[in-house]
């Protein structure tokens, strides 16, 4: 015989490993249920309760605790069990602090904290609430690791430490990451379960609203009730950040960042963004954290950067936005489960009942005992001379005790305890003393037995501790519940503003910011808008919002589409990038005859179609929602006919077409039905020889106060209310707008004003004026106008538009 047994080693490693990973779930990684404690913050709590380190008392040595508790109940290693501890008392990492700390306990940039030589401890006031009770036999003690001692299975727990402080632990396959709470709701939430348990969900979020990190910031909305019904969630948490003016320039101040960042990293990742090109308008950093403002990391911009846009680039990029995922795991009767917000809840209110009816249980015994002895002492006073004979004739003490067991009729506690009175007690204040204690102690049984026999009366205790913990210990929510958006896209990093939009008859196309453009007094000699070629002129500008789409509708009737944040951005006097590199849809001889800008394709509303020859045609806005990067149609083109403006209607509003030898027709849009994509239309405005359609303005429901502004090639100008324009029927030769001679030279534009926008004027050389509309007189229709712009030899206008206020930045 050997001794050897022959094993299966496969069996052998399943089994020894399926008894270490039950041993990591259970003893160590995750918290129970009841009281929120792993094991080794229970049994730092139940040292720091044997040695005497109540809140009261004097701090004591950290290295003593921690060798407190591996010695007698945690076996693995100092530097586990004092990491657990400091965690324990670090602000930024617990909600409500357990451990009050003395000395350096580590910071929120991430240092470590000192030696546990140099730290001191002791336990928090709401500590004390964890262990509150324990002597009472309230819960179940078992022995320790060597069985010299025994340590508690669970703390009293007065406290729904497991909601407040949250969780973090790694087990083998599961983990788990309880979010903190604010104790004042989570102690309301449990008020209201103990008055209506059939408490629903959303009734139940009416006081807790959502988690409440220590470090605050801002928590989405979305995701809180999936992580409350199920146990499982990701919910999205920003820092929080103000905007603030300095010295001209606008300046980000961080004053609150995610949980569990570290700020140090998010400083340097803030740096590391900036040099890589992703936040580029960032002129300084700063940490200015103190220990009144813990956290101040101070962003000073470049002058002139949009605060929006850069602060939405460091969520984006940095940590100042991340995601918590809610994995609310804990042990529940001695396995791991995950639990939504309400039985999580319901456990400790279970575990609080528990407690509360052993505590009473424990008090009743004790009160009954003190009763009992209470009852022997005032028996003996009222025979205090025969009981002094009775002892003076015993030779021994317990010759004495069973003299008075016998003659009174006393237990043999009750007669040990008159032996043990001391002769103070035959006073009759003290005797009057017995007598109001003893009454006292026979209200407090009849109180607990009734609490003990009475449900609701058991119920109301434990409200009772409920509200006290409550008022005693609850404070303001630090996080902010919102709603964030769920993720930040290519637009949110890019600021609104007003741009315009420049394209050159050679197909050169560039957008540049409106301040661009000074303003000037009507008449005057212009800027350059541009360095061009010489066989080069611009033809078209347009104002629209960078996060606008932009629609390039050609002349052959084709429509395509860009976001004018991806259009090249250049100064004013930049050439620009050909129209061809951004659209290669283009065909040969393709030229884009109007640009216009669109929120979205979901929009009410019809496109209005103008031809060269005439011919108005109307279609729905959403019949275009699907163009792509090879384009798609707009219109249907007769032979030799091209497109030559397009517009945006409603209902009520009207149609005024403008000839360059200064004929329009108004109508009302109506007149015209909407037709499909892909149809010519019909006639809008009857053509004389040699005449064509160069403008097409549109009046908001047939607005009759607003005024048409007219622009000739020569420079002259004029505005004239639309009700000198009479509202007729499509299709006719229309009436006098312009009187063209050769000093105006042919009409170029013919647009809607309200007087009180600004004027961009551009010339066949390249030259821009920007003036004010109401500088220019308000005439009739036959007249000829007044000078906009000075136009030099062998110059003439080629376009012209108006920039409302509104929508000026």
């Amino acid at each position: 015989m050997t001794g050897i047994l022959p094993v299966d080693i496969t069996s052998e490693v399943k089994t020894n490993f399926i008894n270490y990973a039950m041993n990591v779930i259970v003893d160590r990684a995750l918290p129970d249920v009841r009281d929120g404690l792993k094991p080794v913050q229970r049994r730092i709590m139940y040292a720091m309760l044997q040695e005497g380190l109540a809140s009261n008392t004097k701090h004591a040595k950290s290295a003593s605790v921690v060798g407190e508790v591996m010695k007698k109940y945690h076996p693995h290693g100092d530097s586990s069990i004092y990491d657990a501890m400091v965690r324990l008392g670090q602000w930024w990492n617990i909600r409500y602090s357990m451990v009050d700390p003395q000395g350096n306990f580590g910071s929120i940039d991430g240092d470590p904290p000192a030696a546990m030589r140099y730290t001191e401890a002791r336990m928090t006031k709401l500590a004390e609430e964890l262990v509150a009770d324990l002597e009472k036999e309230t819960v179940d003690l078992k022995p320790n690791y060597d069985e010299t001692t025994t340590e508690p299975t669970v703390m009293p727990s007065a406290v729904p430490n497991l909601l407040i402080n949250g969780a973090v632990g790694i087990a083998v396959g599961m983990a788990t990451n309880i979010p903190p709470h604010n104790l004042t709701e989570i102690c309301n939430g449990l008020l209201a379960m103990i008055e209506n348990p059939d408490l629903t969900l959303d009734d139940l979020m009416v006081h807790v609203q959502g988690p409440d990190f220590p470090t605050g910031g801002r928590i989405s909305r979305t995701g809180i009730r999936d992580a409350y019904a199920t146990g499982h969630a990701s919910l999205k948490v920003r820092g929080k950040a103000r905007i603030e003016e300095k010295n001209g320039r606008n300046v980000i101040i961080i004053s609150e960042i995610p949980y569990q960042v570290n700020k140090t990293n998010l400083i340097q990742t803030i740096s590391a963004m900036y040099k890589a090109g992703k936040i580029p308008d960032i002129s300084a950093l700063r940490d200015e954290s103190d220990r009144k403002d813990p956290v101040r990391i101070v962003v000073e911009l470049k002058r002139g950067a949009i605060p929006t846009l850069v602060l939405n680039q460091l969520y984006k990029y940095t940590q100042l936005q991340t995601t918590f995922t809610v994995i609310n795991l804990s042990i529940v009767k001695g396995e791991p489960r995950v639990l939504p917000l309400k039985d999580t809840m319901q456990y400790f209110l279970d575990h609080r009942r528990d407690v509360v009816t052993r505590r009473t249980k424990y008090e009743l015994k004790k009160a009954t005992e003190r009763a009992h002895i209470l009852e022997g002492l005032i028996i003996a006073l009222d025979h205090v001379d025969e009981v002094i004979r009775l002892i003076r004739a015993a030779q021994t003490g317990a010759e004495a005790r069973e003299s008075l067991q016998v003659r009174f009729g006393l237990s043999e506690i009750q007669s040990q305890a008159i032996l043990d009175m001391r002769l103070q007690r035959l006073t009759g204040l003290e005797v009057e003393k017995l007598r109001n204690e003893h009454a006292e102690v026979m209200a407090l049984i009849e109180r607990l037995k009734a609490i003990l026999g009475d449900e609701k009366l058991l119920w109301r205790e434990i409200r009772r501790e409920i509200r006290d913990v409550r008022d005693r210990y609850g404070d303001d929510r630090r996080s902010t519940i919102t709603m964030l958006e769920e993720d930040i896209g290519k637009e949110d990093l890019i600021a609104v503003e007003d741009m315009v939009i420049t394209m050159t008859r050679a197909g050169y196309l560039k957008r540049s910011n409106l301040d661009a453009y000074r303003e000037q007094k009507r008449g005057g000699r212009g800027s350059s808008g541009g360095k061009l070629r010489d066989e080069d002129v611009n033809t078209r500008v347009f104002v629209g919002s960078t996060h606008d789409f932009l629609l390039f509708f050609t002349d052959q009737g084709r429509v395509f589409h860009e976001k004018i944040y991806d259009l090249p951005e250049a100064g004013r006097d930049a050439k620009g990038t050909h129209i061809k590199n951004l659209l290669p849809g283009l065909r040969e001889k393709e030229n884009i005859a109007s640009v216009l800008s669109i929120k979205s394709f979901e929009e009410q509303g019809y496109f209005v179609f103008a031809t060269r020859r005439g011919i108005i045609k109307k279609t729905l806005i959403t019949d275009y929602g699907n163009i792509t990067s090879a384009g798609l149609i707009a219109i249907n083109l007769q032979e030799g006919d091209e497109l030559i403006g397009v517009g945006i209607v409603c209902d009520g509003d009207h149609v005024v077409l403008a000839t360059q030898d200064g004929q329009a027709m108004r109508f009302d849009n109506a007149e015209v039905r909407d037709t499909g994509r892909a149809t010519q239309g019909v006639i809008g405005i009857r053509l004389r020889e040699n005449d064509q359609v160069v403008s097409m303005a549109l009046v908001p429901g047939g607005d009759e106060g607003s005024e048409l502004l007219a622009i000739s090639e020569c420079g002259l100008g004029k505005r004239t209310p639309v009700g000198d324009y009479p509202s007729k029927g499509r299709g006719g030769l229309g009436v006098i707008t312009l009187d063209v001679t050769d000093k105006t030279g042919p009409l170029v534009t013919l647009t809607r004003v309200g007087g009180n926008e600004e004027l961009m004027v551009l010339t066949e050389k390249g030259t821009v004026i920007r003036t004010r509309v109401d500088d220019i007189r308000v005439t009739g229709r036959n007249a000829q106008g007044v000078k906009v712009i000075n136009i030099q030899e062998k110059d003439r206008v080629i376009s012209a538009f108006p920039v409302r206020k509104e929508d000026e930045l």
